[in-house]
């Protein structure tokens, strides 16, 4: 991840929360510490290691934190995943916003182990889509990482895809790839969205970088895919969910979306417990 960007996105997410002051926490001097720890409620992936340890930084850089886990590493419930030390006030203006974070994270993470698991292929990968929470997206990605999942294209500015308002807008496959050749350069791959055979074949005499099967079962995907030249990239997309990902396994494509992964994910539950007895002041 980006920890410049992180950074700036932690300090947004945190101006949000607590505004020019925590009223509740005020209650607090500086001087009392305390700690909290971070403990899985079910068992999932972890992701956000560096929600918590920047997190905590960006407001208060005299706290510290443990972390006994990894990201991407399986967890059971009742793991301690973290314990983070300093003014009581500092942990408590922290915790929603990190704790939003990394559950969102980790349930992300978790439900693409579950896709990679259950597709079960070593020559097929999961991939996600840009069905992300807006300002979320470097973090929710990260997180399909995380879960042994790979990313789609971050956004409208590194990948082209020509999707089927694109294709009728310019008239063609044909049409669209070539006008758009003209205005990206060399380093921009080409993808196009398909739907039936004779598009399969309009995309490949194009030369696209990438054909996507768009909403086509197993069957129409096996059939099509071997008028797929090798050198073309080939993604399945649209209709695929966590019951029928199975019978995708030996269509042949490189690459399995999926939307869900990022866009109705459950968010693990974790808590943040605090240890009153660690409480003093200094």
């Amino acid at each position: 991840m980006n920890t410049l960007k992180l950074r700036l996105q932690l300090e947004q997410f945190f101006l949000e929360d607590i505004g020019d002051r925590d009223v509740s926490s005020q209650i607090f001097g500086s001087s009392q510490q305390g700690e909290v720890h971070f403990i899985a409620k079910e068992s999932g992936v972890f992701c956000g290691a560096d929600m918590i340890q920047m997190g905590y930084l960006v407001l208060d850089p005299a706290l510290t934190c443990d972390l006994f886990v990894r990201d991407g590493e399986k967890v059971e419930a009742g793991k301690l995943l973290a314990t983070v030390r300093g003014a009581v006030a500092s942990l408590l203006k922290g915790e929603r916003v990190i704790l939003n974070l990394v559950q969102r994270m980790s349930g992300i993470a978790t439900k693409t182990r579950e896709a990679v698991e259950v597709l079960g292929s070593t020559n097929t990968k999961i991939c996600d889509t840009r069905k992300t929470t807006p300002g979320l997206r470097m973090l929710e990605k990260y997180a399909v990482r995380c879960g042994g999942g790979s990313n789609h294209r971050y956004g409208l500015y590194d990948g082209v895809m020509l999707k089927d308002n694109h294709i009728a807008f310019a008239g063609s496959i044909a049409g669209a790839v070539a006008a758009v050749r003209e205005k990206v350069g060399h380093m921009v791959k080409v993808e196009v969205e398909t739907e039936t055979k004779e598009q399969v074949l309009e995309a490949v005499a194009a030369k696209a970088d990438v054909i996507m099967f768009d909403n086509r079962t197993p069957e129409e995907i096996r059939e099509w895919i071997r008028f797929v030249p090798e050198g073309i990239v080939t993604e399945a997309s649209g209709g695929i969910t966590m019951k029928n990902l199975a019978t995708y396994r030996d269509t042949g494509v490189d690459y399995i979306s999926l939307g869900f992964l990022t866009h109705s994910v459950s968010a693990l539950d974790i808590s943040a417990k605090v240890n009153v007895d660690a409480a003093v002041l200094v």
